[in-house]
């Protein structure tokens, strides 16, 4: 059989939730919101999937390095990606992955993980790893802090709201991270760069304490803001002069 890879990229799931959903409420689990808006406020991770309302973000060249890192892997080996890696190469470039019904506690919840990868590596045994790619300005070590969102990609393949369940033997991050400018004013200037293989070990036991404490939060009353959100102490702040509008 064949053995896949799956590389996805760190990326906001910006979907609403499915038909079942109350107004802009959502039910599907971003695998990204389990590192970041968990990490973050979660007055306003509860606003956004218990209304929709997202913080704003500006982050101009975070897609356009993200896509140019992908689209560099199509078609190589996985021996172009990290020699350490089981023989296999790149056959796709992207696709959605959606989990079944989340259970918590013993009951299955109305949430799922779903989400997006960057590339598929198809290797030679029948399991699948995800690795996810990362554009930094410096190398590194992080490990620790993506675990939960490759973790839940991992989920989403191994309990697929529908298909075959694909076993997850890999995980691990790609990293490129900036070294120094090359070329000249005539032939035109890039970046070189340093190309880091970083492995995760499989952790199910800490997504679900995860995923249970992350449906706990948004699935109760709004709690209070974190001092430290920046969002919240500016919207306070600004109430403080306009008022309510």
């Amino acid at each position: 059989m064949a053995k896949v890879a799956i590389v996805s990229a760190d990326r906001q799931n910006y979907q609403m939730a499915s038909s079942t959903a109350v107004g802009n409420a959502r039910e599907f689990i971003s695998p990204s919101d389990l590192t970041f808006s968990w990490g973050g406020c979660h007055r306003c991770l509860w606003l956004s999937y218990n209304h929709g309302l997202r913080t704003p973000g500006f982050m101009p060249l975070v897609g356009d390095l993200a896509t140019m890192q992908e689209n560099y892997f199509a078609g190589k080996t996985t021996a172009d990606i990290a020699p350490v890696l089981p023989e296999g190469k790149v056959k796709d470039l992207g696709g959605w992955v959606k989990s079944s019904l989340i259970n918590v506690n013993g009951a299955a919840s109305k949430y799922a993980i779903r989400g997006k990868y960057d590339l598929l590596i198809e290797f030679a045994d029948g399991t699948f790893g995800i690795i996810d790619c990362k554009f930094q300005a410096k190398d590194s070590d992080k490990t620790d802090l993506y675990q939960p969102q490759l973790e839940a990609y991992a989920f989403a393949l191994e309990n697929p709201a529908s298909g075959e369940a694909k076993k997850v033997s890999l995980m691990g991050l790609l990293v490129w991270s900036l070294i120094e400018p090359a070329g000249d004013v005539t032939k035109g200037f890039g970046l070189k760069l340093k190309h880091t293989w970083r492995p995760i070990e499989r952790n199910p036991n800490a997504l679900q304490e995860r995923l249970t404490d992350f449906i706990t939060v948004v699935d109760a009353k709004m709690p209070n803001s974190k001092p430290a959100c920046d969002m919240c102490n500016y919207l306070n702040s600004r109430k403080k002069f306009i008022g309510a509008e």
